[in-house]
């Protein structure tokens, strides 16, 4: 009855195998590999790993992508699911106007920070982050319904933007400071400032909306590096991806 977590996202594979498909199930082994190493899963990572009875994933990668994913997931009898975002899953409603649109990997996220929320008795409204290669901030009420959410670049395609579009700006990576005084600071603090006021607006509209400070939940391949900038108090969670999705297996395969 073990399960198989896929969470595909623009630059890399993220894998979670557990006992059972259901919240708080016993983690077995887990990975990650680049997308242009996804080749290489099924005799090397996934080798020894026991058949899978259930597989769910979310991806963003893109068709291509997928087939890649499930030609590697072809050695095992089982026959993976997707989760595409719909008006209604797992407690939680989809406030998008066209729902089917929404990244899947946002509406994961929001399903399992609401969930995360509800374990520890807390029925409070939710702003989560991810975190990657874009930022997502999704504003989450206490009830479950999505209201909205923004979307902006993460740090490297900000970077990689500057650096096409203003002569002079191939430089390297550098630190956050309050007061930046060299070109590589004044960029990499300029991206991080960014990404951190448009976290804490929506956490203020979101209190503005509700009427109640929202939890800030916080994920993605890049959440650690924002950590030290952030303006707002908040959570940060790298499995929430996998959270939302045993949030869903338990409802498609318990």
């Amino acid at each position: 009855m073990t399960f198989l977590a896929l969470d595909v996202g623009n630059t890399r594979l993220k894998w979670a195998h557990y006992e059972t498909p259901k919240p708080g199930a016993r983690l077995l082994a887990h990975g990650a590999v680049f997308l242009e190493n996804i080749e290489k899963l099924a005799e090397e990572d996934w080798q020894a790993l026991p058949q899978p009875r259930h597989i769910l994933g979310c991806i963003v990668a893109g068709d291509a992508v997928k087939r890649r994913v499930i030609e590697q997931l072809e050695h095992w009898d089982t026959a993976p699911s997707w989760v595409i975002s719909s008006e209604r899953e797992a407690g939680v409603t989809n406030g998008y106007e066209h729902p089917a649109r929404l990244g899947s990997d946002r509406w994961v996220a929001m399903i399992g920070a609401h969930h995360r929320l509800l374990s520890r008795g807390l029925r409070k409204p939710c702003v989560v982050v991810m975190v990657g290669t874009a930022v997502t901030v999704e504003a989450v009420d206490a009830e479950g319904r999505f209201l909205g959410g923004i979307i902006l670049p993460g740090h490297g395609i900000m970077l990689r933007a500057l650096e096409s579009g203003t002569a002079g700006l191939h430089v390297p990576t550098g630190d956050v400071r309050d007061f930046p005084t060299n070109t590589s600071d004044a960029l990499t603090s300029g991206g991080t400032f960014a990404i951190a006021g448009a976290v804490q607006r929506m956490v203020e509209n979101v209190t503005r909306h509700c009427d109640q400070t929202p939890v800030c939940v916080m994920t993605g391949g890049a959440g650690w590096k924002m950590a030290p900038s952030m303006s707002v108090e908040f959570e940060l969670v790298d499995s929430l991806i996998f959270d939302g999705l045993l949030e869903i297996a338990a409802r498609r395969f318990g």
